[in-house]
């Protein structure tokens, strides 16, 4: 008998990538990879790989958890995933991180924007619609784990420091800033007064690359200098700081390990989260050859910096079809790969939160103890480990504290080319919307901005399915 030349894997629901309706999909495995194959009545095949290694994309099904619910859901399932955002009542996870965006506006206009932000683009927010959207996260969660300040550039906002203090009043456990940095680096003062937000605050600082012509292509002009000087202001303040690199095939990908070189030597940065490319936005098609996966992204951090190996970047159980971390420990020079020694039966042990924030988690802090008390260059370490945040991580010790700890996270958002909607009910990255409802990161790009919400109402009239 024929025999196929693939492996048929499993089945989904997906987004044709030109007209945005449901349909199905197989995953299959062929050459040694995972693909997504999909056939639109009007638009024919797509083909998409989406792992680059079938061991890693089959594993990660073993770091699926029961679901962490919100406190409250803000629709009722009428059209199926994902025409029912806010969050609906049959999505799978919670907000681990909740964004505000404060303000349509920018002070760039970067060619890979997913929001379409620009200097005339929309307008700002007001105080009150901005706390209307903090307490609905509050609401959704009772004490959000992460909230970040968004935009478009949030910095611009005429009443940004008002903005600060409204998020600062908010039993919200840790607040990020996501900047371009230009004001950072170019207004007296700036950088001082956001300092006064510590602790449990951070700066999620665009990076991208080292390169000026990959810089003019994702953001419109070479920021280099830009970017420098943030960061001199940043190191000297000492102020919580992660490095968001978009990455985009053929353009920085060669890049991965001189950066983490470089991030581990600034005092301020406490990590990288390396984002692949959503075709979103700005983002359009002509980009979608450019497209990498998470699984092509870890093996070009363990192959670009040879400290760490196959053990060392695992998926976060809140989300492992999207997310993946690993954690270095600084000690002056010297730097240990610290993930190899985390149990991954400890993340998936039913008393741990299900989220990307671990606190109080007595498997992983009894595991550390263990990494502290070895010989392993840290034998003169003798910390009292009370928290590991996954994202976001925070060791409490006399001698050990947040300098310390140096995390790479890879995230990866999903468009229409790779939806996938049961990955999708566990997106824990959530934006309020102008609604006021929490809606995934990804299902926002692709349905429920502004210029898009007309067609998405043509989308659910047509195609009013039940999945």
């Amino acid at each position: 008998m024929p025999v196929r030349n693939y492996t048929y894997y499993d089945y989904t629901i997906s987004l044709c990538p030109e007209c945005l309706k449901r349909v199905g999909a197989k995953i299959i495995i062929e050459d040694e990879a995972v693909f997504m194959t999909k056939r639109c009545p009007d638009h024919g095949f797509f083909k998409t790989k989406i792992a680059s290694d079938v061991h890693y994309y089959k594993n990660i099904r073993n770091y699926n958890k029961a679901s962490e619910m919100p406190l409250h859901f803000g629709t009722d399932v009428e059209y199926g995933c994902p025409y029912d955002c806010g969050l609906c009542v049959d999505h799978e996870q919670h907000s681990c991180l909740s964004i505000v965006e404060v303000t349509d506006r920018c002070n760039l206009t970067c060619p890979t924007c997913y929001a379409m932000s620009s200097p005339h683009y929309g307008s700002h927010r007001s105080l009150e619609k901005i706390e209307a959207m903090f307490d609905v996260i509050v609401k959704n969660e009772g004490e959000p784990d992460v909230v970040q300040i968004s935009g478009g550039e949030p910095t611009i906002h005429p009443e940004f420091f008002k903005i600060m203090d409204i998020a600062k009043s908010k039993p919200i456990k840790h607040l990020m800033l996501n900047t371009n940095g230009i004001r950072i680096a170019n207004d007296p003062g700036f950088a001082e007064r956001l300092a006064t937000y510590a602790p449990e605050f951070e700066v999620y600082l665009q990076f991208d690359s080292f390169k000026p012509e990959v810089l003019q292509d994702f953001r419109g002009k070479d920021l280099t200098a830009v970017r420098m000087k943030a960061l001199e202001k940043l190191n000297e303040l000492n102020l919580s700081t992660t490095l968001v690199i978009v990455l985009q095939k053929d353009k920085n990908i060669d890049e991965i390990g001189k950066i983490i070189e470089f991030a581990l030597k600034q005092k301020c940065v406490r990590g990288i989260t390396f984002q692949p490319v959503e075709i979103a936005g700005r983002n359009r098609e002509d980009s979608a050859h450019e497209k990498i996966t998470l699984t092509e992204v870890r093996q070009e951090i363990i192959n670009q910096f040879p400290l760490l190996n196959s053990d060392d970047i695992i998926p976060v159980p809140c989300n492992p079809d999207a997310l993946a971390m690993g954690y270095i420990l600084k000690l002056q020079d010297e730097t240990i790969p610290l993930t190899r020694y985390i149990n991954p039966a400890d993340l998936l042990n039913n008393e741990s939160r299900n989220t990307i924030v671990y606190e109080q988690d007595k498997g992983l802090h009894m595991q550390l103890l263990d990494i502290f008390s070895t010989g392993i260059s840290v034998d003169k370490v003798q910390p009292k480990v009370n928290q590991l945040l996954c994202c976001l991580p925070e060791v409490c010790a006399p001698d050990l504290d947040y300098d310390n700890l140096f995390r790479i996270i890879i995230m990866n958002f999903m468009d229409a080319h790779d939806f996938d909607v049961r990955a999708v009910k566990k997106s824990c990255v959530h934006i309020v919307n102008k609604d006021l409802k929490l809606i995934p990161f990804e299902t926002m790009n692709l349905f429920y901005r502004d210029e898009k919400k007309a067609y998405l109402e043509e989308l659910r009239k047509e195609d009013k399915v039940l999945f």
